[in-house]
């Protein structure tokens, strides 16, 4: 499964938070948690920056934010939950059926986030990134690996006792004769899941189909 690092250029549309930090210099936004309600969307953002009481003023006099919580307040930074329109890079999160990953760091008008779903879903989501005119850019994609998904039952109950008792240890700490033992088969079959098991792990590892 996909993960992608990449950032956004929601400055580039009407997004008021995005345009907010364009006119706030040296100013980081970290969204630390957002999900729809029933007037918009509600945040909960750490704001970091020199210019604390003008970011507070600018948040309690936007039009666009329908209702602001000052959570807390130092000389460096401001925690606000605040309840705004539903942006288009969220709604592409939504249609893509991508949930957006916290904390995302907001700077500049540049939303750097990361995301992590199906080939297909990544696919969807940066089509709906273009619908919206949302430009972006790739900054990393890597391949994430799910052994649940990919092994039997079976194949993860015996190869999860193989390495918590050290069977791939060096010197190992556990014979495959006993390993079999404790699932009650013999030998032979312990190695058997066990190889079929190593073979979809390392096979997924290199992006390569893995077979029966």
């Amino acid at each position: 499964m996909p993960r992608v690092r990449l950032a956004l250029n929601t400055g580039a549309t009407d997004d008021w938070l995005a345009t907010l930090s364009t006119k706030v210099p040296n100013t980081e936004i970290r969204l630390l948690s957002s999900h729809p309600a029933s007037v918009g969307l509600l945040s909960v953002m750490e704001l970091r920056g020199p210019a604390v009481d003008t970011i507070i003023r600018r948040f309690e006099d936007a039009p666009d934010v329908r209702s602001t919580d000052v959570l807390s307040v130092d000389d460096q930074s401001v925690l606000i939950r605040a309840t705004t329109p539903i942006p288009a890079g969220y709604q592409a999160n939504h249609e893509s059926a991508m949930p957006p990953n916290f904390p995302a760091r907001l700077q500049d008008g540049w939303l750097h986030t990361e995301l992590t779903g199906t080939h297909e879903q990544l696919s969807q989501y940066t089509s709906e990134l273009a619908d919206a005119g949302i430009p972006f850019q790739i900054d990393r994609l890597s391949q994430s690996h799910d052994s649940t998904a990919m092994l039997t039952d079976r194949q993860q109950e015996l190869i999860t006792e193989a390495v918590e008792r050290g069977y791939y240890d060096s010197p190992r700490d556990c014979t495959l004769t006993e390993l079999a033992e404790n699932f009650d088969i013999n030998k032979s079959a312990a190695s058997g899941i066990l190889h079929r098991a190593e073979g979809r792990i390392i096979k997924s590892f290199l992006n390569a189909p893995a077979h029966e």
